[in-house]
């Protein structure tokens, strides 16, 4: 097991991050998908997030990720959310016929510390999304 460090500290904070479309709409296909994992990306940089696993269903989306000791994991959710809602529905317009409202993503959102499994089963989980 390979620990994270910082100038003062070390650890290794792995979270399981469940996020559903409103209304749990079917609307995430493949190219959606990327878009939402690039916006991740993206965001993730300014809150010391390290991706390890994302994979969907067409309603839902499913991220392993690591992150520091001092991420603000509420301002780091919200800066997400909002930030890819926007993005997604101006690059994706077609979207808005299934979301008439101005979100894309539900308010709630399932966070879990992934301590109480083996990150593999994990993964294996994740990478099962999406398959009958």
């Amino acid at each position: 097991m390979e620990l994270d460090r910082n100038q003062h500290s070390v650890y290794l904070i792995n979270y399981h991050l469940v996020m559903v479309v409103k209304y749990r709409r079917k609307v995430i296909n493949d190219e959606i998908f990327e878009y939402l994992k690039h916006r991740f990306v993206v965001v993730r940089q300014a809150y010391g997030i390290n991706l390890q696993e994302w994979n969907h269903d067409q309603d839902h989306v499913h991220v392993l990720f690591r992150a520091t000791p001092h991420t603000e994991m509420a301002k780091f959710l919200n800066a997400y959310k909002s930030s890819s809602s926007r993005m997604v529905k101006k690059q994706f317009p077609e979207i808005k016929q299934y979301l008439w409202e101005s979100a894309f993503w539900t308010q709630s959102y399932c966070l879990i510390s992934t301590g109480g499994a083996p990150l593999e089963v994990v993964k294996r989980y994740i990478e099962s999304q999406g398959r009958k």
